[in-house]
């Protein structure tokens, strides 16, 4: 490739879906954008989203979706650019989308239909596309400065859309954080996010052999004030579906994980009307959870391994039971990190970010949009909506 005028009104480094959106507004504005990555294959995390579909967006979409130290930092991009506004644009390019569940958009074929979509829209721009390119080094004198395997470009804002740490192994890395630590931009304390939580060997041993079993719970913790109602997955290693991934987020070191074996149900009355019924205890679980589920729940936990009838169970049996019924607790002993989860949590603090243009307020020209800020979705099409939002705030003020 060869470029004979280095000089841009924008560069933007990360061509994922915030990068690629931001580049294609811009561009469309009629603003001379380049954008870089070093990937050979562009939009990667896209492609693997929602199994091959990309959930693209979630039609329930509110600034209550989000975790961030300063929660109303996303409302302003979430109002201006919304799940409609997305939805229309992918309707004009004739991809044919389904609602899965829980307000989740999904394109009916493939992701690669999103990703070829934003790539035309960059087209319609003008933008020009440089990868694979690594940038050796970023300056700021009266341009900004990329120095880059592929040569040196020059621009008037720099807008990083890096992502985050999730899923090094499609080349996710930490290179937005260091920009925001040369330029003295502040950032919260990253971890893992949407990811599956591990049990230590005592809970393995005791449930390790029901890896592959799913059940519908309302997962929440001891700590923090958000329920999930979707499905938990026991696996090899632990806690894995939806309804942990969710609660992950939320979890801190230390909490336990509470899972409701009977949602929407008082497993004190559940329990009294099996007792009038004279049902087996682990009989009678298994017509609401997997069978070899409630058989192992029953031996850990109901009275004499389950071997007890109800009928001759205890009151205090009985309500240790329910409760636990309920409220079952794990405690689990860490995160299965960054090379499972699915997004970063934490990032540059927005604080320090203006929330109508995401420019950084002490330097002048430099943006941060995407998964680079601290701004994370739940599961289920949030993450790309900031994207789509932050991007569109940002291409837009270019």
């Amino acid at each position: 490739m060869t470029i004979t005028d280095n000089h841009f009104d924008a560069i933007i480094i990360g061509a994922g879906a915030a990068g690629l959106f931001c580049a294609a507004r811009a561009g469309q504005r009629g603003k001379r954008v380049a954008l870089i990555d070093h990937a050979e294959k562009l939009g990667e995390k896209i492609r693997i989203s929602g199994g091959g579909r990309c959930n693209f967006t979630n039609l329930h979409t509110t600034p209550a979706n989000f975790l961030s130290q300063n929660p109303h930092f996303c409302r302003s991009a979430l109002a201006r650019y919304t799940p409609q506004d997305f939805i229309a644009l992918v309707r004009s390019h004739g991809i044919a989308f389904h609602e899965k569940t829980l307000g989740q958009l999904f394109c009916d074929e493939s992701s690669q239909q999103i990703i070829d979509m934003l790539i035309d829209e960059c087209r319609s721009g003008n933008v020009t596309v440089i990868h694979p390119a690594t940038i050796d080094v970023v300056t700021r004198g009266d341009q900004y400065q990329v120095l880059t395997s592929q040569g040196l470009f020059r621009g008037d804002s720099l807008v990083v859309a890096t992502g985050g740490l999730s899923i090094p192994a499609i080349g996710a890395t930490g290179f937005g954080y260091e920009i925001a630590k040369q330029f003295n931009v502040p950032l919260t304390p990253l971890r893992a996010g949407l990811v599956p939580l591990a049990l230590d060997a005592p809970e393995l041993e005791r449930y390790g052999m029901l890896s592959g079993v799913a059940f519908e719970t309302t997962a929440r913790t001891d700590a923090a004030n958000a329920t999930f109602n979707e499905a938990a997955l026991l696996t090899h290693k632990g806690l894995s579906g939806p309804a942990v991934l969710q609660i992950s987020s939320y979890w801190n070191a230390g909490d336990a994980v509470l899972l409701d074996l009977l949602p929407g149900i008082d497993a004190a009355d559940w329990l009294s009307n099996a007792r009038s019924n004279n049902i087996g205890f682990a009989k009678a679980l298994a017509a609401h959870v997997p069978t070899r589920l409630a058989d192992a729940w029953a031996h850990a936990h109901a009275p004499n391994h389950g071997e007890k009838a109800i009928t001759q169970w205890t009151r205090a049996e009985l309500d240790s039971v329910a409760a636990l019924l309920n409220s079952w607790s794990l405690k689990p002993s860490g995160t299965l990190g960054y090379k499972k989860a699915e997004v970063t949590l934490g990032g540059v603090d927005t604080k320090a970010l203006s929330q109508q243009t995401m420019m950084a307020k002490g330097v002048p020209g430099l943006h941060f949009i995407g998964e680079v800020v601290d701004v994370t979705g739940w599961l289920g099409g949030y993450n790309f909506q900031w994207a789509w939002a932050s991007a569109a705030a940002c291409g837009d003020a270019l």
